[in-house]
């Protein structure tokens, strides 16, 4: 037996909607502000700018991936995918964090390649300061939009990109102070700024691919004592244990096993069954879909459920 939230098509539709508008919209910004770094940094000779800006291009492709993916997670269920495609949503993180371990790749090596072959310093100027200031104001407006929506609509896609824009702002700040200190006499500190900077993109680059991790490997998204503490108050309910928990932050999937009288009717059982399911579908937002085994509480059963309680798992 098993409960399932009734699928509410317009909720989904209207929350992938969001989502595309907002990666629609941060794809244009991320677009012009790497325009801007790249135009100038060339202009005025800085290696660190010209990477700051490509790096601001491969935010710009990580929404072009993040989009493609939420066209493939909107679609409905099916044959072939029971449970749905909102996994290719993670699919699309992952590849977002494969982009940013490129550019800390990209950004490192450009640095270490200036580092040891040298080359004039850039020309820092009032202009500079200023497309550098413009486009991190630009880039944490857009960090910390992005990553409240993506919270409150529980979208992996809309918190990665997040990290990735985050990572540009921080290139960004290390830019501008490596440009502070060429305008000081130390024309080594752009190389060497940048190249810190790369090791900050890695890192954010290892969040994503742990977050993505979670989903994919099936990692338990919720707690198994959190569920038992709310079946054991359902009445009917004698024991639960065997709880298990997978899926997306948006999207959980649960199954349980739950005791009840052995007297009971094959009829009451499984209304106990479906009170137990609604119920946790209730009690957690996140779940959309409820398994419970139905199980005599005998004494077999009974020792499987303390055995479980003993070891800490419900």
């Amino acid at each position: 037996m098993g409960y399932r939230v009734p699928d509410d098509g317009a909720a989904a539709s209207a929350r992938m909607s969001r989502i595309r508008r907002v990666l629609w919209t941060i794809l244009v910004l991320n677009v012009s502000v790497a325009l801007a770094k790249i135009g100038w940094g060339s202009v005025a000779g800085s290696v660190s700018m010209v990477a700051d800006g490509f790096h601001s291009l491969f935010d710009g492709a990580s929404n072009v991936v993040g989009l493609v993916g939420l066209s493939l997670a909107a679609r409905p269920a099916d044959r072939d995918h029971p449970y749905g495609h909102s996994k290719y949503e993670t699919y699309a993180s992952a590849a977002i964090g494969a982009m940013l371990a490129f550019a800390a790749y990209t950004v490192g090596s450009t640095a270490v390649e200036r580092l040891i072959a040298g080359g004039p310093p850039p020309r820092v100027d009032a202009v500079t300061f200023a497309v550098m200031l413009g486009t991190l104001a630009v880039n944490v407006g857009v960090t910390l939009y992005e990553r409240s929506v993506g919270k409150r609509l529980n979208s992996e896609i809309l918190i990665a990109d997040a990290s990735h824009t985050a990572s540009d702002a921080f290139v960004s700040i290390g830019v501008i102070l490596g440009l502070v200190a060429v305008r000081a006499g130390y024309p080594a500190a752009d190389p060497l700024i940048a190249l810190a900077v790369a090791g900050v993109i890695a890192y954010t680059a290892w969040n994503v691919f742990r977050q993505a991790t979670v989903t994919l490997s099936d990692t338990a998204r919720i707690e198994p004592g959190r569920i038992a503490a709310v079946v054991r108050h359902v009445p009917g309910v004698l024991g639960c244990h065997h709880i298990r928990t997978r899926g997306t932050a948006a999207e959980v999937y649960v199954d349980l096993h739950i005791q009840v009288d052995p007297s009971l009717t094959v009829v009451a059982g499984h209304a106990v069954a479906e009170v137990v399911e609604r119920t946790i579908c209730e009690a957690f937002n996140a779940v959309v879909d409820v398994v419970a085994h139905l199980e005599p509480y005998d004494s077999y059963q009974a020792e499987k459920t303390a055995k479980e309680i003993d070891a800490g798992l419900v």
